[in-house]
């Protein structure tokens, strides 16, 4: 008798199935050769034809002939069946009939991409089920009935629980890593995920992808198969069915969802029919997972309970973040939950109810991270046992920028948890565009198992009065700086109705994490992330807690074997800031002015009068963090007009790159004016989508192409792919055919050429390079002094700071030298480097430092510097003739005096030898 609940039959095809037909003869049987643990296993390759589709199919079996259960096996999306044909041949091994098969549109399978549409790709699995029930050595519950588990993970995941629900033949499932609601996935709380949204569409569109052959060709291993496509390969998304093509295109274009964008989504999810699905069910999800995060899982396990179906809930370390580093034991346990629902054997133990994968140290002979299990008899959900934390912080104002640039980092999709696995964060938040409340440090450990909530007061200056936020609550370490971002998860929002005021509960980001007794917990509310669509136009927004009070929820019951990870390693890792500075193309040093809750002032009126001005710098000053008297930069006033490519000189703590940080609004001066075109500087002043920068190198994904970073990361700023003048940006940097090739196969010169395409996209009128030449050897170098000057010649203006002297003298034409904070000199490359107020004194042989002290103690003489071939003298009032007549007084052995040609001379003179 079956184990399992009664169920409502649906009418069947005959076992002949007339609906499905083998193309042609019955396909090929290859043999694999035996593992150790089992017989060798039978395969055989064939591919079907279905409504609108050739699928490309393959069936495993091992051992004799006799009745097995079958199961189907579904691959991820931009995959194909050779992803899960591993665990496809292991489970044959283990006694079960296996079939995978390519979707519609991935691999050799043809057809449109449905995203598991229940008329086309949810049918296809209707049909191979029919095909199972033809064979012979697979277990019939009934005729056309067989006895039939389905699995795979994410797409394939989702594909699962609705066979489940479309189909009663289905006996037992194990989705993996998946989707209860594409819409709610795809469009949090009304909230475009644009990053991931990307990854989908552009993965679903790229080419290259074989048709289905005829019947009787052999596949093995990846043979012919597409295997995952390289995202943002190519625009567009033709492979889709149309009207989710249409629906991307215009989701994208708006930065927001539609109600008919939210209801095409809507019915293609496992949520739109879950209560048909009444097959026992193993859900495992993945902790480091933007995509599909735990909430996704809960709301399976929550409908399916409902149903009154045997459910269990397994929360694995990784996703589709972090990778799954615990695939061995979910296949093992996946085989259990199949060996006690399929083969019904009660003896087999499928786990408990809930499981939840912990970090538990560090492994000394390999350095990775070792992981336990904490378990209960019950699910606890993701709201149990709340306990209320108060917070400190008052009403805060903060500004969402102009375009949500620069936007805040939480994670990146395919790469956000590895790190966080480790108990690091590489989180960014910038100064002036959150707000932030913080508890008191905790007396005793605090398990976080769930969703933390809170509730807001939001004001809103925007025009609708709407508000797009993003809740994020950290890990606080001891000292107050050090902060970690459990798994990298970010809680968006969006508030309408807020001109005048408007409530909202907010529910974080689910997670289990263990916060350490002298750490706090902070809320941050933020107006942007990387990975989401926000408002384009620039607002205000105001931002309390209701009660003062964020709820943790606390799920006692749930309990690791042992001790959990020590105390000394959780700050283990903090190389991690730096991976983010790398991924951003900013790193942070030191903080800027102001609280994160200050109110911004009101933006300086337009100077009409300076409208064709790339840059005016007036008085502008910054101190050091908590210092009255130390500086960075004092007073610097400076003007750069159009057409003009300027280097910014000055030894190492001259203020060069605060004073860039300044310029690009992110950090604010502590007195004086930043004016670009006529707008001040400020962050996210909308003049500064007129600024493009370069600062100490860019990240990119290393798997991509050129071309697909640069329009992964136009996407990222929320504006229209007609304003990226990609082509124009890409001719000008000059990387030719390179632009196709993976990144990981890049010089480090191309690497710099395409960070500074990346920095030239939507063709600033004022781009700003930082140190564009580290790293390169003299031919890139060469190379990149034509970029600048190329980029230049169209009337725009370039800075470029650099300490390569020759470069920025054969590069530039205008330069400001640096020193201490302050203004030496500007102007023209040839009057500095060429004026009459330096002289080179060359010299018959040396000279002893006592005569140049003589020589720098003349009056008329500002300063001496001995070089490589004589001596440079600025003079103060003296004349070259008078200078000739002291120099044969003091003995000095002249050779000549004329005015230095070099800049690096010129440099050591104007700094008095500082560098």
């Amino acid at each position: 008798m079956k184990l399992r609940l009664p169920r409502r039959r649906r009418s069947r095809l005959l076992a002949g199935a007339a609906a499905l037909a083998v193309v042609a003869g019955a396909g090929t049987w290859t043999a694999t050769a035996s593992a150790d643990d089992g017989p060798a296993v039978h395969r055989q390759d064939r591919v079907l034809d279905m409504p609108g589709a050739a699928i490309d199919t393959s069936y495993f079996t091992a051992g004799g002939g006799a009745k097995r259960p079958a199961v189907l096996l579904a691959h991820g999306f931009g995959g194909s069946k050779d992803d899960v044909r591993a665990q496809a041949e292991q489970l044959a091994r283990d006694g079960y009939a296996v079939m995978t098969w390519s979707a519609r549109g991935f691999g050799r399978s043809g057809g449109k991409i449905g995203l598991n549409d229940p008329e086309f790709e949810v049918k296809d699995v209707s049909r191979l089920i029919d095909w199972l029930a033809t064979r012979p050595e697979v277990r019939l519950d009934a005729a056309g009935d067989p006895r039939v588990g389905v699995s795979g993970a994410s797409y394939g995941g989702a594909v699962s629980l609705l066979a489940a629900a479309y189909d009663q033949r289905v006996d037992a499932i194990a989705p993996e890593i998946t989707y209860w609601n594409l819409a709610d996935s795809l469009f949090p709380n009304d909230v475009f995920k644009k990053l991931w949204a990307g990854v989908f569409f552009t993965t679903g569109s790229t080419g290259g992808m074989q048709p289905a052959g005829g019947a009787g060709t052999a596949t093995t291993g990846a043979a012919g198969a597409a295997g995952p496509a390289d995202p943002l390969a190519t625009p567009g998304c033709g492979r889709f069915q149309p009207d989710l093509c249409a629906m991307y295109e215009r989701v994208a274009v708006a930065g927001k969802p539609d109600q008919q964008a939210r209801e095409l989504l809507e019915r293609r999810s496992p949520s739109a029919v879950g209560d048909r699905i009444k097959a026992p069910a193993l859900l495992v999800q993945g902790q480091a997972d933007s995509l599909f995060p735990l909430s996704q899982s809960d709301a399976m396990a929550t409908a399916l309970a409902k149903n009154g179906a045997p459910v269990a809930v397994d929360w694995a370390a990784g996703g589709h973040d972090g990778g799954m580093p615990e695939q061995d034991r979910i296949q093992g346990r996946v085989t259990a939950w199949f060996d006690r629902y399929l083969k019904q054997d009660a003896s087999v133990d499928t786990g408990p109810q809930f499981r939840v994968s912990r970090t538990g140290g560090i492994d000394s002979t390999d350095g990775t991270v070792k992981l336990r299990g904490a378990s209960d008899d019950r699910y606890p959900g993701l709201i149990s046992g709340g306990r209320k934390i108060e917070l400190t912080g008052t009403e805060q104002s903060f500004a969402n920028p102009a375009g949500g640039a620069p936007p805040a980092l939480s994670s990146l999709p395919g790469f956000g948890g590895q790190l966080a696995g480790l108990g690091a964060s590489f989180a960014l938040d910038f100064p002036g565009q959150y707000a932030r409340f913080e508890s008191k440090p905790l007396e005793k450990e605090l398990r976080i198992t769930g969703t933390p909530t809170v509730t807001l007061k939001v004001r809103s200056s925007a025009a609708d009065g709407s508000a797009v936020l993003f809740g994020k609550v950290y890990d606080v370490g001891p000292d107050g700086r050090q902060q970690v971002l459990p798994s990298q998860l970010v809680a968006p929002v969006r508030v309408q109705n807020a001109g005048q005021g408007a409530e909202v509960k907010l529910a974080l980001p689910a997670v289990d994490h263990g916060v350490q007794p002298g750490h706090r917990l902070r809320l941050v509310v933020a107006a942007t992330d990387l990975g989401y669509a926000t408002p384009v136009a620039p607002a205000t927004y105001t931002v309390s807690t209701a009660d003062g009070i964020l709820t943790v929820p606390v799920a006692a019951d749930v309990r690791t074997a042992s001790a959990g990870l020590p105390a000394w390693t959780w700050w283990l890792p903090l190389g991690a800031a730096a991976l983010a500075a790398a991924l951003l193309g900013i790193r942070r040093r030191g903080g800027g002015s102001g609280t994160p809750g200050g109110a911004p002032a009101p933006a300086p009126k337009h100077e009409a009068a300076l409208a064709d001005v790339p840059l005016e710098i007036t008085g502008l000053t910054k101190r050091y963090a908590k210092a009255k008297d130390r500086y960075a930069v004092r007073d610097l006033s400076m003007r750069v007009e159009k057409g003009q490519v300027l280097g910014l000189l000055g030894p190492n703590g001259a203020g060069k790159t605060t004073t860039l940080r300044m310029l690009m609004g992110l950090i604010s001066p502590d007195a004086g004016e930043i004016r670009v075109f006529g707008h001040a500087v400020r962050a996210g002043a909308p003049v500064l989508s007129r600024v493009g920068a370069f600062v100490e190198g860019a990240g990119f994904l290393p798997h991509l192409s050129g071309r697909a970073n640069l329009e992964l990361y136009w996407q990222a700023t929320g504006r229209p792919a007609t304003d990226s003048h990609m082509a124009e940006a890409l001719e000008i940097a000059g990387l030719g055919d390179a632009l196709e090739r993976a990144v990981r196969t890049y010089s480090q010169g191309m690497r710099q050429r395409l960070a500074i395409a990346q920095a030239m996209l939507g063709m600033p009128d004022l781009l700003i390079l930082d140190e564009p030449t580290n790293g390169l050897d003299p031919p890139q170098i060469r190379e990149m002094r034509d970029v600048m000057i190329r980029y230049a010649a169209a009337g725009r203006t370039v800075i470029v700071s650099s300490h390569l002297l020759s470069e920025v003298e054969q590069t530039c034409t205008h330069l400001v030298v640096m020193d201490r904070g302050r203004l030496v000199q500007a102007g023209p490359v040839a009057e500095i480097t060429g004026g009459g107020d330096t002289l080179l004194v060359t010299l018959a042989g040396p000279v002893a430092d006592a005569a140049v002290e003589k020589v720098a103690a003349l009056e008329g003489v500002e300063s001496v510097v001995a070089a490589e071939d004589g001596l440079l003298v600025r003079l103060d009032g003296a004349t070259a003739t008078a200078l000739i007549t002291e120099l044969v007084r003091l003995e000095v052995p002249v050779t000549g005096v004329g005015p230095h040609r070099r800049l690096e001379d010129a440099f050591l003179t104007l700094i008095g030898g500082a560098a």
